[in-house]
């Protein structure tokens, strides 16, 4: 197939999405479009099959089980509860409260999978605080955009799933490759805020919260770690698969809602209600990217794209640096999920061609994904957190100050490249 076709199909596609129609709808119409321009409407008997057995796999169960996990915990209360703990903890650090931000963000990002809930809640429970002691707002914004990014690396993680989905790979060694680059970053995020602070001569630091106080504050960590233990550690040691594991937490998650007194019916019907409309959403798109990779596969395009890369001579690492590229200006219009879906069926096949680890590459789009959230104009994250501030400044304090972070996920994904151990070591050892 000619790799002008290619290009215009993608940029239909991308064009469709940018001026409005939902994402599912512009995928399966340039998928189905395009399939029954090369087999004619014989195609449309091949659709039925792909759309029962996406709706059929168990593997996808695990996607709403995880949105109900983070659901729970949010409407809980627990959320406070633990930046209140982490904030005794990590407030006496150069830079405050912005680096209880971001071990907040890290540690929900640990039972929520999702970016925007994690940049959400977070940031709900600190900005008013952060106004109060008089933090610079540019640098709250900053902290809790690039914080809430670590929702889609720190395992469990829906946008990992749906990788997984797509290329068939293991979503139990996703998630544990995540952890490793996932607790690196946040320690990256956490230094440049401690260097920034002495750098500026701004150093900002909470009162010394006395040593009992801080141990008692330990019980509202209890928590997400518990939930976090249940869910990775029953992956680890192959004691529950993706799905099992995320019904565990589950349960778990329910008991903490009980042992805190918000169990009731209201509470209940909001999660679920939550739950649906999210999952529905992400489901809907699944099954639309699989129409798009029938057409793909049926097509050749996948093998003509592999050929075209090859005839350029580029190396695994100039592909990943070019990638780096595609998906920065890429996550300058599209939102993450629209991301994934769109380019995963297009850049795998060339990325294993290339010689690339499958869970390494993973983790790449994840982080490719990350930046998507913090960069202008459709940074999600940008958006989220300049929403729920409680002055009336503008977006740009939200963007610049989550330049920083961004220049530091790039910085990160070249460190990866460097050593792709951080990513694929602890997944190897399942």
């Amino acid at each position: 197939m000619n790799i002008a076709v290619i290009g215009f199909a993608f940029f239909a596609m991308i064009g469709m999405m940018l001026i409005g129609l939902p994402i599912a709808v512009s995928m399966a119409l340039v998928g189905i479009v395009g399939g029954i321009a090369a087999y004619g409407a014989p195609f449309m008997d091949s659709i039925a099959p792909v759309v029962w057995g996406v709706q059929n796999d168990n593997l996808l169960t695990s996607i709403p089980l995880f949105v109900l996990l983070g659901e729970l915990l949010l409407r809980s209360g627990i959320a406070d509860r633990m930046y209140i703990a982490l904030s005794a903890w990590l407030g006496r650090l150069p830079g405050g409260l912005l680096h209880t931000n971001i071990g907040s963000c890290a540690l929900f990002a640990a039972t929520s999978g999702s970016s925007v809930a994690t940049a959400a809640t977070v940031g709900t429970v600190a900005l008013p605080s952060l106004q109060r002691r008089g933090y610079s707002m540019r640098s709250s914004l900053g902290t809790l955009a690039a914080g809430g990014t670590l929702g889609i690396l720190i395992p469990p993680s829906v946008n990992m799933i749906v990788y997984g989905s797509l290329t068939n790979n293991s979503i139990g060694k996703l998630f544990i490759a995540g952890i490793i680059p996932g607790l690196l970053l946040t320690t990256c995020f956490m230094l440049w805020i401690w260097i920034h602070s002495v750098a500026s001569g701004e150093v900002k630091r909470e009162e010394k919260v006395p040593l009992d106080e801080r141990l008692r504050s330990l019980r509202h960590l209890v928590a997400p770690l518990v939930v976090f233990g249940i869910v990775m550690g029953s992956l680890y040691f192959g004691i529950a698969t993706t799905t099992e594991s995320a019904a565990l937490g589950v349960i778990a998650a329910l008991f903490f809602v009980w042992q805190s007194g918000k169990l009731n019916r209201e509470v209940l019907r909001t999660c679920f209600i939550s739950t649906a409309r999210t999952s529905g959403m992400i489901l809907l798109i699944i099954t639309a990217a699989f129409i798009l990779n029938l057409t793909i596969s049926l097509t050749g395009v996948a093998e003509a794209m592999t050929k075209w890369v090859a005839s350029l001579g580029l190396s695994a690492t100039g592909l990943v640096l070019a990638l780096i590229v595609f998906y920065l200006l890429l996550g300058m219009f599209m939102d993450v999920l629209s991301m994934q879906v769109a380019t995963i069926p297009i850049t795998y096949p060339i990325a294993m061609a290339l010689g690339l680890d499958p869970i390494w590459f993973g983790i790449f789009i994840v982080l490719m994904c990350e930046l998507g959230m913090i960069t202008p104009p459709v940074g999600m994250n940008l958006f989220v957190v300049h929403g729920i501030r409680p002055d009336k400044g503008g977006l740009e304090d939200a963007i610049w100050g989550a330049l920083p972070y961004a220049l530091i996920t790039i910085a990160f994904t070249l460190a990866l490249l460097a050593v792709p151990g951080l990513a694929t070591w602890l997944p190897s050892k399942m």
